[in-house]
């Protein structure tokens, strides 16, 4: 496992583009600024010192080194021994709601936009508990298997959208079924869903989904997003808005939070109902009720020690430097003089 102690650093790894543009531009500035001078053959005969590639070399070795460098000041660390610890927390899976609807824009930006705000900041708060993320419209997918790498976790959430799931509807029922089977019953730890969804469902059963999964000692809490008003659901093609879904007699569609379906579900499953708005998305509530689960201890294998490898890049970057250095824009006068593939001509006796 790789980590980097000082990862700001690695934002200095921008500029290698903008010097390398830079470059190229000089270099074009250069040429034509000789070409004033008259034919390029004969410019160059007058100057027979001048070498043409190696400033290229020069600015290839230092952007190499430079890159280095800053990789080496981020400080690469790899992790060398690995072992188990032991961790006290709970099993919690977030069941996200992808479909069209949850584009509708009753919450700022839209619907799934503020829940996977709201998901982030939870991630932010946990320590010890594992979280796994399902993904569902008509049909459920695990997006994120159940880990304590939050990192991780952030990242698979940044990369949510409705496009991932290609059967549009809501089928909650599936969603809390996929969450079953991804849970781990073996390892003790008390266990919990959070539905975040604007409770459309049509597809399936999600209040006996949500009851079965209580028999099996794991709560399903769910966070209603939307109002009970609406808001039509947009058509959002090449990342631009494009109008907006409308039914078969033409009429726009107008998405509404169903907080019964929501309650009913939260019911079945023991768990607690919120209502997500702009000032609060409803999830510090839940996390207040699910603080309150008897915890156990499970093991969860991690990188205790790591090493530090700056060293070696810190180097070959002072190499790289010290090369460029010394490499002169001039032609070698020893290789100039060694005129090999010239033809002498032979003087007639």
């Amino acid at each position: 496992m790789i980590r980097f102690a000082h990862i700001e650093f690695l934002w200095g790894l921008l500029l290698i583009p903008i010097l390398i543009i830079c470059f190229i531009l000089v270099s074009r500035w250069k040429k034509k600024a000789l070409a004033k001078f008259g034919d390029k053959k004969v410019v160059m005969l007058m100057m027979p010192e001048v070498s043409l590639s190696k400033p290229w070399l020069k600015f290839i070795l230092f952007v190499i080194a430079y890159g280095l460098l800053l990789i080496g000041a981020a400080d690469p660390q790899i992790g060398s021994k690995l072992e188990e610890v032991k961790r006290k927390g709970a099993d919690i899976m977030i069941l996200l709601d992808v479909s069209n609807s949850m584009l509708s824009q009753d919450l700022a930006p839209n619907r799934l936009e503020n829940a996977k705000r709201a998901i982030s900041q939870l991630i932010d708060n946990m320590h010890d508990d594992r979280i796994g993320i399902v993904v569902f419209a008509g049909q459920a997918y695990v997006q994120l298997p159940i880990t304590t790498d939050y990192s991780a976790a952030k990242l698979f959430l940044n990369t949510i959208n409705p496009d991932m799931v290609p059967t549009q509807g809501t089928a909650i029922g599936a969603a809390i079924d996929m969450g079953m089977q991804s849970f781990d019953f073996k390892n003790g730890t008390p266990k919990s869903m959070i539905v975040i969804t604007d409770g459309e469902n049509h597809e399936d059963d999600a209040v006996a989904a949500a009851s079965n999964a209580y028999d099996k000692k794991v709560t399903v809490n769910v966070v209603g997003v939307g109002s009970a008003e609406g808001a039509p659901i947009p058509i959002i093609k090449d990342g631009k808005q494009a109008g907006f879904h409308t039914d078969s007699t033409g009429k726009v569609v107008v998405s509404k939070l169903d907080e019964n379906m929501g309650k009913e579900i939260a019911s079945a499953g023991n768990g607690v109902y919120v209502r997500a708005t702009n000032a609060s998305s409803g999830l510090n509530i839940i996390m207040d009720q699910m603080s309150r689960m008897d915890r156990k201890d499970y093991d969860s294998k991690q990188f205790k020690d790591f090493e530090d490898r700056f060293q070696i890049l810190v180097a070959l970057a002072i190499i790289l430097l010290i090369v460029e250095f010394f490499i002169s824009n001039r032609k070698s006068l020893r290789l100039s003089r060694m005129k090999l593939f010239e033809v002498k001509e032979r003087q007639e006796i």
